[in-house]
């Protein structure tokens, strides 16, 4: 065995130690409470009809871009696209990237240079944390959701400034301060980039996110809208001024170097936003948080942590606690996972539980008093 292969051995064998290896799994429960299709989007026929029909137009589509958008990648359908999303976003402008993963390391790593600053909450993405590590800037955290902690930071911050959040946290599903962090940003000069990964579909009118319902689309520098959660999708968009998509045009490596998204993925995107300028889900998927979070709170489970997004989480403190917690679930049929350290904080193991549209109220008290039961007997 060479050094390589002991290095990788050793590391496995760590994680399988701490009860914290990944592995990959196919299976399929009967009832979804993982996924981050929130509204049903990838498994919906309607979506999947008007996929298809917006495709019958464009009868000599290619089944790949066959190249990047700089070379023979761009089609003037995705450009279309485009702005299409970023009016209804109220944006000047947008730029579509493959994943949301693409976007926050293209956007952060190219903007901020030697001298800047780049500030972020604790909590963010790891995209977004990948990103900024790729650049020579002055890197600071500040604690979640922490006014004091975030002034503190731009207090010593120098050069361009760049503070980074999410709009609704990933692992938590609470929600940013956005008007007061923005307050503070105006104060100081910073700019303000917001990850509206989780609130797209699910917050503002007919779902356009946080960033919109609190007014603030013409005040914050960028925003990543994602694709893949309650779009039932791929790939994400930046959105901005005209000057931010011609300088990402130019300077995010990974625009620039990836094969552009095939034209059926772009046809999937117009039509799930169409799907969303037709039909405002919020009141809809509002129901079913509105009942779990009724049903949870009477429940008399302690580690909760009320949420009022489609995240839910009920805290088990360890690896091994959390993993028999969601495999006792899955074993009457109830797809909940548990979400470990290192990906969460060490005492912060927990059952990340996701809501849906599909999830009828019978599946939703039969998952609480699931969670009831495994709290009994833990």
């Amino acid at each position: 065995m060479n050094k390589a292969e002991q290095f990788i051995n050793e590391r496995l064998l760590n994680r399988t130690e701490k009860g914290s290896l990944r592995k990959l799994s196919a299976k399929i429960f009967p009832v979804d409470f993982c996924s981050n299709d929130y509204l049903g989007f990838a498994r919906s026929p309607q979506l999947k009809n008007a996929i298809n029909e917006t495709l019958l137009h464009m009868p000599h589509y290619g089944n790949g871009a066959a190249g990047s958008r700089l070379l023979s990648g761009n089609h003037a359908f995705t450009e279309e696209t485009e702005a299409f999303i970023a009016d209804f976003h109220n944006a000047e402008n947008g730029l579509v990237f493959n994943s949301g993963y693409d976007a926050n390391v293209g956007l952060i790593s190219s903007l901020a240079q030697r001298g800047d600053t780049i500030i972020s909450d604790e909590l963010i993405h790891a995209s977004l944390i990948d990103g900024a590590r790729l650049t020579h800037a002055n890197r600071y955290s500040f604690k979640h959701n922490n006014l004091n902690d975030l002034e503190a930071k731009l207090k010593v911050a120098k050069g361009n400034v760049y503070v980074v959040v999410e709009s609704v946290y990933s692992m938590d599903g609470d929600v940013a301060p956005l008007t007061e962090i923005n307050n503070l940003c105006e104060r100081y000069e910073a700019n303000l980039i917001v990850d509206e990964a989780h609130a797209l579909g699910i917050f503002g009118n007919y779902g356009r996110g946080l960033v919109q319902q609190a007014g603030l689309e013409n005040k914050v520098f960028a925003r990543i809208v994602t694709f893949g959660k309650a779009l039932g999708c791929h790939g994400a968009i930046v959105l901005g001024s005209r000057a931010l998509r011609n300088y990402l045009i130019n300077f995010a490596r990974s625009f620039i170097y990836s094969t552009a998204a095939p034209i059926h993925a772009i046809a999937a995107i117009r039509s799930a936003y169409q799907m969303l300028t037709d039909t405002d889900y919020r009141p809809l998927i509002a129901e079913k948080i509105a009942l779990y979070s009724r049903l949870i709170s009477n429940s008399g489970i302690q580690d909760i942590q009320p949420s009022p997004s489609t995240i839910q989480t009920i805290i088990y403190n360890s690896n091994q606690k959390a993993k028999f917690a969601a495999e006792t679930l899955q074993n009457k049929g109830i797809d909940v996972r548990a979400i470990l350290s290192p990906t969460v904080a060490e005492g912060k193991e927990r059952l990340r539980i996701c809501l849906h549209l599909f999830n009828t109220d019978e599946e939703i008290k039969m998952l609480v008093d699931q969670l009831i039961l495994l709290k009994e007997h833990e």
